[in-house]
């Protein structure tokens, strides 16, 4: 497993996390095991937005012993006291809720407390004038809450909250379907999204990933929006790739489905490669580094993914992205204007003129 430092916490995050969707799905034994393979496997993050209220004890079983080494976002306005996920906006029914929520998972903290669900202004505007965020507030001077966090499907929403409200974790969807306008979830052109990852980035402020495979709709010819299967290991290694993102939080409903997904780390090279979705997307991905690194091996062994990485941060006003490029072995002014990233790039980059444009840039910086 490796680890992403959130720097607004010091919290040292797994990679790949776990959502909680399917879990209640797997039954009490199975659910356990399934979480115990998780926290044996290095997975130290969970996320408690779930699909039914069953989840929650099992969790409290399950991982009551492993408490101090494991982290938890818990959602203030996601209401399972009935069984089934309900959404609120009401300050009782959220503190109702929440106490819920800690009794059966067998905890007095939370690590990261959630603003839940902010997809409308009026929704963060409610949120605020029925005092819910004053409430989480609240916790968070008690100790009970050790960190805010937001979740949210809209790059405008989260822009605002993200001006207005105390941050250190944003849950965002991301996946190459939504990113490129597929899908219920797609809030935002590609420039928007983008730029929510860059703010995060260079602010400091980590980010959670739900819907990491789109409900799965990406992982069937089927259903994929794109009429083209993507691999779980595809989906994930797209994701970390992205400035922003400490972890990804796919469901599991069984222990089969996390050995699956701490099974990332073992793949070889080609199959993390995520390039083919130019192929899917031609017209969106066409001229924009999406940081693949297809175009590798660089014969001068610059890693033209990274390199335009912190160059797009920079840029964003990201100046640790400026100091991170100074610390490269190999950087933009050691290309030799070879073009094999031009010829490799599937998302018709010219990469040559682009390490040009970053040597001069970062060379002022």
């Amino acid at each position: 497993m490796n680890y992403r430092v959130n720097r607004k916490t010091g919290d040292r995050i797994s990679e790949i996390g776990l959502g909680s969707s399917y879990l209640h799905e797997a039954g009490k034994d199975e659910g356990i095991k399934a979480l115990r393979a998780a926290v044996n496997g290095g997975i130290n993050y969970f996320d408690l937005a779930a699909g039914h209220g069953a989840s929650f004890p099992i969790y409290g079983e399950a991982l009551e012993e492993y408490r101090s080494r494991i982290f938890y976002q818990i959602h203030f306005g996601a209401d399972y006291t009935k069984g089934d996920y309900g959404w609120s906006l009401d300050l009782d029914t959220i503190r109702h809720s929440v106490e819920w929520m800690l009794k059966e998972l067998r905890t007095d903290y939370i690590d990261y407390g959630f603003i839940h669900c902010q997809d409308e202004f009026s929704d963060w505007e409610s949120y605020q004038a029925n005092g819910v965020y004053d409430y989480i507030l609240k916790l968070k001077k008690q100790g009970i809450v050790r960190h805010i966090g937001l979740s949210s499907h809209t790059p405008k929403v989260i822009n605002r909250i993200l001006d207005e409200a105390e941050v250190d974790m944003l849950m965002f969807s991301v996946n190459p379907a939504y990113d490129y306008g597929h899908g219920e979830y797609a809030h935002g052109e590609v420039e928007e999204r983008e730029r929510i990852y860059r703010r995060c980035e260079a602010e400091g402020i980590g980010i959670s990933v739900m819907k990491p495979f789109s409900g799965g709709q990406l992982l069937d010819a089927a259903t994929s929006p794109f009429g083209k299967a993507l691999t779980i290991y595809q989906c994930l290694s797209y994701i970390l790739d992205k400035p922003g993102i400490l972890t990804a939080l796919p469901g599991a409903a069984s222990e089969a489905d996390v050995l699956k997904l701490l099974a990332y780390y073992e793949q070889p090279e080609e199959a993390l490669d995520y390039s083919a979705i130019a192929s899917f997307e031609p017209i969106r991905t066409s001229g924009r580094c999406v940081y693949c690194n297809h175009c590798k091996p660089c014969p001068m062994g610059i890693n033209i993914g990274l390199v335009n990485k912190y160059y797009d941060l920079a840029v964003a006003g990201d100046v640790l992205a400026v100091e991170h490029y100074r610390t490269l072995e190999h950087r933009a002014d050691d290309c030799i204007q070879c073009r094999h990233c031009d010829n490799r790039c599937p998302f018709s980059v010219k990469q040559s003129e682009r390490m040009q444009e970053i040597k001069v840039y970062l060379s002022t910086r």
